[in-house]
């Protein structure tokens, strides 16, 4: 099939590239140009908010699969319901599974029926007016959409911790191998759900030109839910950590100290989160997730130590949380003074 990628440089669709064309595809990545050329994909270089340079890049060409990586609000799909309704026969928006109401009524497994609504997370309401933009197309046009639903998804190059840095993630390691206490929000023991994203390529590669795909949202996780104090304790195991230290900390009360993680933690992290793959194995019969999170780390690890250039710590977020840490510790120590017997 020919296949075109509008991105393709993130954590997920780098896995999802190199797994695309070891499948023989002819992939296509449009993109701005500023990131290495992929061995054995073609590229066409546009900027997507420059309308005229899209029409030049995609003009002569089609597609049987567009799967679009970086639309995050509705202008966004429109753009591209113009641009790809006589171009291509499948449309993937890669969504998110923080659309879903969390936590989910009873019985509490996630479906992609689950209700879309995320009070907490502007991101997720403009992932959700992204879907309604696509299923209105649909109805209207026929617009032959396919909506994928990712949860966290990590690969070599992302440690996936609450509240860890995302573009500096060694810096937990770092905390941790210091004896430098990192934050679990709440208890830990909420059950999430973390998926590698070589798993989640399969299943995305899967649905390339299903026809049973068209008009369907799907999200792709792994079946694996472990408490977030297991994801811990499993990557200080991975990183030789024996003793490491933890603090519990409220979400209400890291919220008020740091507003800006409101959306996700409260709009995702910080309540459990288990899915149903179901939907996702009948179109994909061979759909397993192959790679446990205490494999998956380990190999994360092995990748930031291959190269001391790419543990880069986050000294700012350092900041941050120590002063968390210190607020929440000294109101522990009020709080015993008031509480106390005396």
């Amino acid at each position: 099939m020919k296949i075109l990628f509008i991105g393709g440089s993130g954590v997920i669709s780098r896995a999802v590239t190199l797994q695309t064309l070891a499948t023989g595809h002819e992939l296509w990545l449009l993109n701005r140009g500023q990131h290495r050329p992929v061995e054995g994909a073609r590229a066409l270089v546009a900027d997507m908010t420059d309308p005229a340079s899209v029409q030049t890049a995609l003009h002569g060409h089609t597609w049987d699969v567009v799967v679009q990586w970086i639309a995050f609000g509705p202008d966004d799909i429109r753009r591209d319901v113009g641009l790809f309704r006589e171009r291509t026969h499948q449309y993937i928006f890669i969504s998110s599974a923080s659309v879903y109401e969390k936590p989910p009524a009873p019985p509490y497994l996630i479906t992609e029926s689950t209700p879309r609504v995320n009070p907490h997370w502007d991101y997720s309401r403009k992932k959700i007016a992204c879907e309604l933009e696509l299923e209105e197309a649909h109805a209207a046009s026929g617009f032959p959409y396919t909506i994928v639903r990712p949860s966290l998804t990590y690969g070599d190059d992302q440690i996936p911790l609450v509240l860890n840095a995302w573009q500096k993630p060694w810096t937990a390691i770092d905390r941790m191998r210091h004896g430098v206490p990192l934050i679990i929000p709440g208890d830990g023991t909420s059950l999430w759900t973390i998926t590698h994203n070589s798993d989640f390529a399969q299943g995305l590669i899967g649905l390339f030109g299903h026809p049973g795909a068209l008009g369907e949202a799907i999200h792709i996780t792994s079946d694996e839910a472990l408490t977030w104090n297991r994801y811990f304790a499993l990557t200080a195991e991975a990183a030789a950590v024996t003793s490491p230290k933890f603090v519990h900390i409220a979400s209400d009360f890291i919220i008020a100290c740091v507003p800006a993680v409101e959306g996700t933690l409260l709009g995702d992290k910080a309540v459990s989160a288990v899915f149903d793959n179901t939907k996702l194995k009948r179109l994909v019969p061979g759909f397993a997730a192959k790679t446990p999170f205490a494999t998956g780390i380990r190999r994360t690890l092995a990748w930031f130590e291959a190269d001391p250039a790419r543990q880069q710590i986050d000294a700012e977020l350092n900041q941050r949380w120590d002063k968390l840490i210190a607020v929440y510790n000294g109101g522990l120590t009020q709080a015993k003074s008031e509480f106390g017997e005396s």
